[in-house]
C-alpha cells in the first residue's frame, strides 16, 4: 500500500518538483528510521535514469556532510589536542596507580581466600538450613497426613469401621489437598476408595452373622420376654390382689400408729429383693448384640448408601420372619413344640421393637404393624390347624396359656393382639369339645364301673362321705336307723362331681381372657349345659340301649336320673359362686339338665317296655301248642304259667323305685302301671297273632278250649293286681279282645253274633268279622279231616251245614266291610 502511494506522488507532481522528493528521501536515510526499502523503491520505481539521478543528488549531499564534519573537526582540534597532552601526563601516575591497584588486589586476594571459603561455608549452611526448613515444613504438612493414615489402619484393625470412615472423610477434606503433588498422597487417594468397599463388606459380613445369630436364638430371645412378662404380670396381679386386701381390711390404730400385718412386711421384703433381682436380670434386649446394626447402619449412612442397607435389612429380615413363621409338622403334639414356635415369634418382634425404636428409619411403625398384621395372620392360620389336631384338653388348655402369654407379651411392645384373643374364643369351642368327649370317656367309665344297686352306708361316718360329694336330702331317710341304704347308686355321686369337675376344668379355659365374669358365667353355663344335653345325654341313652343292661338296672337307672336332676339346682348355685353373678340376672342362662335327666328316664322306661316285651317274646316262642288236639289237657301251658311267673317277679323290681314322697309314688306308680299295661297288651296281641297266624292251617276245638285255659290264667294275673294302682278290671281290658272272640268259639253262639253284629250293645262287640272269619275256616277245615264218617251222622252233617253257613255271612260281612271302605 505503501507503494502504491509514493507511484502516485511521482505521477502527481511534476518534474520540478523531483528535486524535492529527494530531499525527503535523505531526510529520511539520515534520520536512520529503518526500514528503507519502501524509500529506495519509490526513487526507483517508473523513472527512466531514476539510479543515476538519484546516485548525483546522493553524491552531492555526501560532499555536503563531508564538508561539514570538516569544519566541526577544525572546530575541535584544540581541545583534542589538549585532552591527549592531559592523557599523556597523567599516564605515568596510572601506571603507578594501576601497579598499587595490583599489588592491592593481590593481598587482598591473599586475605580473602579463607573469609570466601568461610563465605562459601556459610552459604552452603545456609542453603542446608533452608533446605532443612523446607523440608520441616513439607513434613509438617505431611505428618497430620501420615498420623491420620496411620490412625486409619489401626481403626481399621481394630474394626472401628464408623470411626475409620471419618478418618477417611477428614484425609478426603482437609489433609490430602495440602499435599496432594506427593506420590504417597496419590497411592492413599487411590486406597481409600477400596479401604470404604472393604468396610462395606466386612460391615456386610457382621450383619449377614448378626441376622443368623438371631434367628438361631430367638427363641431363647422370645423365651426371656415371655417368662419376664409373665412375672410382670403376675407381679402386677399379686400387688393389686394386695391393695384390695389392704382397702378392704378394717385399720386397727395402736397408739396412733396403724401396725402392718406380718403377712405385709414380708410381702414388702419379697417385693424388695425381687426388685434387686430384677436389676441383675436380663432383659430380653440384653442378650442381643445389636452393635453390627447400629455399625452397619452408621457405615451405609455415611457412604450414602442408606436406602441400599435398609432395603437389605428388611428385605432379609422378612425372609426370616416366612421362615419364622412356619411350624413344625410334628408342633401340635406337644407343648414344647408351641412354646418353641411362639418363642421365635416373639424374638423376632422384640428385636424388631428394638430397632424401631434405637435407630431412625431403619425400620419404620408401618413396616412392623405390616409385618406383624402378615405374620398375625399365618400365626392364627397356623394355630387353627395344629390346633384342630389336638385331642388332650390338658395340651389344649397349656396352648391357650401359651396364646396368652404370647399376646399379653406382644402387647407390652406395642403390637395389636385382639384377633388373638378372638382366635381364643375358636379354641375355647375346641376345648369344651376334647373336654366333652375326655368325660365322655370318664361317664362310660363310671357307668361300666357301676353296680346299679343302692348305696349301702353302714354308719354316719359313711353317711356324711356320701352327702358330701353328693347334695342328697332325705327327712325320711334321715329318720332311719343305720346300717341303711341311699335310692341312688355309686354312679350318681361320681357323675356329680365329675360334671363340677368339668366346670373347673371349662373356667381354667376362661381366666386370662380379659372377660367380663357375666361372660365367663355364660360360658360356663352353656359348656355345662353341652356336658349334660348332649355328652352325658349320649351316655345315658347308649348306656340304656346296651344289651346286658337288664330290667333291675334300668330301674336304678330311673332313680339315678331323679336324684341329679334334682342337683341341677346345686350345679346352678355352683357356678354362681365361682363367678359371683346372681341367677336372677336377665342374660343368665340356665341349665338344661332337666330335660336331659326327664329323656334319659323316658328312655329308660321305654327300654322296659321293650325288654319285657322280648322277654314275652321269647316265651311265646316256647309254645308248643297241638293244634289238632281233641280234648285240652286240664290245665294252663307251662310256657304260659312260667311267663306269668316272671312277671310276678319281674313286677316286684318296681318296689325299689323312690317312693318316699308323693313325687316319687307317682313316678313309681306310672312307670309300674305302664310297663304291666305295655305287658298285658303286648301278650294278649301275641296270643291273637298265634291264633290269626297265616302258617296255622288247621285248628280244633281242643286246641281252642286248651288256647282258652291259658287265655283264663291271664286273666287271672291280671286280675291280681300285679302292679297296685289300676282301677277295676282295667289290667283285664288288655284281653277282651281275646275274650269275646274265644267266648264267641266255646258256646258257638253266632246267631247272637250275626243278630247284633254293629251294636254298641253287642257281647261281642270287640270280635272282628275278618278275625273270627279267619279261625273259624281253620275249624272247618279241621272238621272236615277229623271227621272222615260225618257225613253219615245227622247232627255232624247240622253242624258242617252251620259252619259253612256262618262262613258265608261272616265273608258277606267282610266284603261289606271292604266295599264301606
Amino acid at each position: 500500500m505503501a507503494r502504491k502511494s509514493k507511484l502516485n506522488l511521482l505521477e502527481l507532481y511534476s518534474e520540478e518538483n523531483k528535486d524535492q522528493i529527494y530531499e525527503n528521501v535523505f531526510a529520511e536515510i539520515e534520520s536512520f528510521e529503518l526500514p528503507l526499502g519502501t524509500s529506495l523503491r519509490s526513487v526507483y520505481d517508473d523513472q527512466p535514469n531514476a539510479h543515476q539521478r538519484f546516485m548525483e543528488k546522493l553524491d552531492a549531499c555526501i560532499r555536503n556532510h563531508d564538508r561539514e564534519i570538516e569544519k566541526m573537526c577544525n572546530f575541535h582540534h584544540q581541545g583534542f589536542v589538549d585532552a591527549i597532552t592531559e592523557l599523556l601526563k597523567v599516564r605515568a601516575d596510572a601506571g603507578k596507580l594501576k601497579v598499587q591497584v595490583t599489588d592491592t588486589n593481590r593481598r587482598l586476594q591473599d586475605a580473602g581466600k579463607e573469609v570466601i571459603a568461610q563465605t562459601e561455608e556459610i552459604i552452603r549452611c545456609r542453603i542446608q538450613q533452608r533446605n532443612i526448613t523446607t523440608v520441616v515444613e513439607k513434613l509438617q504438612l505431611c505428618l497430620p497426613v501420615l498420623e491420620m493414615y496411620s490412625k486409619l489402619k489401626e481403626q481399621m484393625n481394630v474394626k472401628r469401621y464408623y470411626s475409620a470412615l471419618k478418618t477417611m472423610e477428614q484425609l478426603e477434606n482437609m489433609y490430602l489437598p495440602r499435599v496432594s503433588q506427593y506420590r504417597f498422597c496419590q497411592i492413599m487417594i487411590e486406597n481409600l476408595p477400596k479401604l470404604r468397599e472393604e468396610i462395606k463388606e466386612i460391615s456386610m459380613s457382621d450383619l449377614k452373622d448378626f441376622l443368623e445369630s438371631i434367628r438361631k436364638h430367638s427363641d431363647k430371645i422370645g423365651e426371656t420376654a415371655m417368662k419376664q412378662a409373665q412375672q410382670q404380670k403376675t407381679f402386677n396381679t399379686a400387688l393389686q390382689k394386695q391393695n384390695n386386701v389392704n382397702y378392704g381390711r378394717n385399720m386397727h390404730v395402736i397408739n396412733g400408729k396403724v401396725p402392718e400385718p406380718k403377712y405385709e412386711i414380708t410381702s414388702k421384703r419379697t417385693l424388695e429383693e425381687e426388685d434387686e433381682h430384677e436389676e441383675e436380670v436380663l432383659t430380653a434386649h440384653d442378650l442381643v448384640d445389636f452393635s453390627p446394626v447400629y455399625r452397619c447402619l452408621h457405615i451405609y449412612s455415611v457412604l450414602g448408601d442408606g436406602e441400599t442397607f435398609e432395603n437389605y435389612y428388611r428385605k432379609q429380615r422378612r425372609k426370616q420372619a416366612r421362615l419364622v413363621l412356619q411350624p413344625q409338622s410334628s408342633m401340635h403334639e406337644t407343648v414344647e413344640g408351641y412354646r418353641r414356635y411362639f418363642s421365635q415369634i416373639v424374638g423376632f418382634f422384640v428385636v424388631e421393637d428394638h430397632i424401631l425404636h434405637v435407630t431412625q428409619g431403619l425400620v419404620t411403625r408401618a413396616y412392623t404393624d405390616e409385618l406383624w398384621n402378615m405374620a398375625l395372620s399365618k400365626i392364627i392360620a397356623v394355630l387353627r390347624t395344629h390346633s384342630s389336631y389336638c385331642t388332650d384338653p390338658d395340651l389344649v388348655l397349656e396352648l391357650k396359656n401359651l396364646i396368652v402369654v404370647f399376646a399379653d407379651t406382644l402387647q407390652g411392645y406395642g403390637f395389636p393382639v385382639n384377633r388373638l384373643f378372638d382366635l381364643l374364643f375358636e379354641i375355647r369351642d375346641q376345648y369344651n369339645e376334647t373336654l366333652l368327649k375326655k368325660w365322655a370317656g370318664l361317664f362310660r367309665d363310671i357307668f361300666e364301673a357301676d353296680n346299679y344297686s343302692p348305696i349301702p352306708v353302714a354308719n354316719e361316718e359313711e353317711y356324711k362321705i356320701v352327702i358330701s360329694k353328693f347334695p342328697f336330702q332325705d327327712p325320711e331317710l334321715d329318720k332311719q336307723s343305720f346300717p341303711k341304704k341311699l335310692p341312688m347308686s355309686q354312679s350318681v355321686p361320681q357323675i356329680y362331681i365329675q360334671v363340677k369337675e368339668f366346670i373347673y376344668a371349662s373356667l381354667k379355659f376362661s381366666e386370662s381372657l380379659h372377660r367380663s365374669s357375666t361372660e365367663i358365667d355364660d360360658m360356663l353355663r352353656k359348656s355345662t349345659n353341652l356336658l349334660l344335653t348332649r355328652t352325658l345325654s349320649s351316655c345315658l341313652q347308649n348306656l340304656i340301649k346296651k344289651p346286658h343292661i337288664g330290667l333291675t338296672e334300668l330301674v336304678q337307672i330311673i332313680i339315678n336320673t331323679t336324684h341329679l336332676e334334682q342337683a341341677c339346682k346345686y350345679l346352678e348355685d355352683f357356678i354362681t359362686n365361682i363367678t359371683n353373678i346372681s341367677q336372677e340376672t336377665v342374660h343368665t342362662a340356665r341349665l338344661y339338665g332337666l330335660s336331659t335327666f326327664k329323656d334319659a328316664r323316658h328312655a329308660a322306661e321305654g327300654e322296659i317296655y321293650t325288654k319285657l316285651n322280648q322277654k314275652i317274646d321269647e316265651f311265646i316262642q316256647l309254645a308248643d301248642y297241638d293244634w289238632t288236639m281233641s280234648e285240652p289237657a286240664g290245665r294252663a301251658s307251662g310256657y304260659l304259667m312260667d311267663l306269668i311267673n316272671f312277671l310276678r317277679s319281674t313286677f316286684q323290681v318296681f318296689t325299689h323305685l323312690p317312693n318316699n314322697n308323693n313325687d316319687h309314688a307317682a313316678m313309681s306308680g306310672k312307670v309300674a302301671q305302664t310297663a304291666c299295661m305295655s305287658a298285658c297288651q303286648h301278650l294278649s296281641t301275641s296270643l291273637m297273632q298265634m291264633l290269626l297266624d297265616s302258617e296255622l292251617k288247621q285248628i280244633s276245638m281242643g286246641a281252642v278250649q286248651q288256647f282258652n285255659l291259658d287265655v283264663i290264667q291271664c286273666e287271672l294275673f291280671a286280675s291280681s293286681e300285679p302292679v297296685p294302682g289300676f282301677h277295676g278290671d282295667t289290667l283285664q281290658l288288655a284281653f277282651i279282645d281275646l275274650r269275646q272272640l274265644l267266648d264267641l268259639f266255646m258256646v258257638w253262639d253266632w246267631s247272637t253274633y250275626l243278630a247284633d253284629y254293629g251294636q254298641s250293645t253287642s257281647k261281642y262287640l270287640r270280635v272282628n268279622p275278618s278275625t273270627a272269619l279267619t279261625l273259624l275256616e281253620k275249624m272247618k277245615d279241621t272238621s272236615k279231616k277229623n271227621n272222615i264218617f260225618a257225613q253219615f251222622r245227622k247232627n255232624d252233617r247240622d253242624k258242617q251245614k252251620l259252619i259253612e253257613t256262618v262262613v258265608k255271612q261272616l265273608r258277606s260281612l267282610v266284603n261289606g266291610m271292604s266295599q264301606h271302605t
